[in-house]
């Protein structure tokens, strides 16, 4: 039903922004009325005992998460949990309010299936989200917090800065996020140098260990590195004791472009899912004991799988929702659960990285 009236939706706004924004307010409308939240979540939760996982000490329900950016300031929480995602994650956001780039910012490539964004990390600052994060109804399913370096922030002072933002949001994330490779914050990409990200994740971890609950800290990379440069992010990861990594943030190669843009950006979508998945594999070797959740053009269960058995635990989704609609988790979920059963697997954690072993 969806992809017949995608269409129309694509056309009824020129600007992809102005349409995610209307999305956000109906999905706020909607989980915030008892009612039509009952409705939404029977309509596309699904549940199965073979898909749920405990990592990190937490429940997910199921390996399926949307990935940071689509809801950047928390205002649809309950509303995107009702559409059967396994977890959430919102940021980025950063220690200062600031307004991000000029719009447009986002561009839709119809024939790639695919998005470039160069957004710049829009948000309300740190301390707006917390203030919104004490009020809001608590999800019954894992949050996560991405961070990010406020453009203003010198690299120098890039520590400092991820810490303030994740002292005032400990209280409210069940695990976060280091995201240092968005490509449309400049310099941000230094930071996975190694000892830009040793300086960062050594200060998250000193306040993380005099707390009396230890939240998971995931590093948020990409595939635009060379794979030696994943490994000393690797190493870093280790010798830091990161819980996770998330891969792969949007591009700036425009590799596998059916239709090709000029627009500037990070390319996110169907390009782009074959290359995390190389890369996914390449970490699990590398580093088996860390989580890996995988991100990039993942539009079916079928795309999913194959991140999974490649090493992800986990998977995010994002362009896949705006082009295959909100039962994407659903279809997901329920076809992760044949593919199961077609492969001899009793729970999805059986099939997590099969093909390295």
């Amino acid at each position: 039903m969806y992809k017949l009236i995608r269409p129309l939706i694509f056309k009824a706004s020129s600007d992809p922004e102005t349409m995610h924004r209307v999305t956000i307010r109906l999905l706020r409308m909607v989980g915030g009325l008892a009612p039509l939240s009952y409705i939404e979540r029977s309509i596309f939760d699904f549940q199965d005992e073979r898909l749920e996982q405990n990592i990190f000490g937490l429940n997910f329900k199921n390996p399926v998460g949307l990935a940071g950016g689509f809801d950047k300031h928390a205002e649809a929480l309950l509303g995107f949990a009702n559409l059967g995602f396994g977890f959430l994650e919102i940021g980025t956001v950063t220690r200062h309010a600031q307004p991000g780039n000029p719009r447009p910012r986002i561009f839709r490539l119809e024939g790639n299936e695919a998005l470039i964004n160069r957004m710049g990390f829009n948000n309300d600052g740190a301390d707006a989200l917390s203030k919104k994060l004490l009020r809001a109804k608590k999800i019954n399913i894992p949050l996560g917090i991405n961070l990010g370096k406020s453009k203003i922030t010198e690299l120098a002072q890039a520590a400092e800065d991820y810490l303030y933002s994740f002292e005032k949001l400990y209280d409210y994330g069940d695990y976060f996020v280091v995201n240092v490779s968005s490509p449309n914050t400049p310099g941000l990409r230094q930071l996975q140098d190694k000892n830009f990200l040793m300086e960062i994740l050594s200060g998250l971890n000193n306040f993380k260990n005099k707390q009396i609950t230890k939240k998971p800290i995931l590093v948020k990379t990409v595939v635009d590195l060379s794979l030696e440069a994943i490994d000393e992010v690797l190493d870093v990861c280790q010798n830091q004791t990161v819980d996770g990594i998330i891969i792969s943030n949007t591009l700036l190669s425009r590799d596998g472009l059916k239709v090709q843009t000029n627009e500037t950006g990070g390319l996110s979508g169907k390009p782009i899912r074959h290359k995390s998945t190389d890369y996914i594999k390449h970490i699990h070797r590398r580093s088996p004991g860390l989580t890996i959740v995988g991100v990039g053009g993942i539009f079916s269960a079928g795309d999913a799988y194959e991140k999974i058995k490649a090493g992800s635990s986990l998977v995010q989704i994002y362009t896949g929702l705006i082009y295959e609609g909100p039962g994407l988790v659903k279809k997901i979920n329920q076809g992760l659960v044949k593919l199961l059963e077609r492969d001899g697997f009793k729970n999805i954690g059986e099939a997590v990285g099969v093909e390295n072993k």
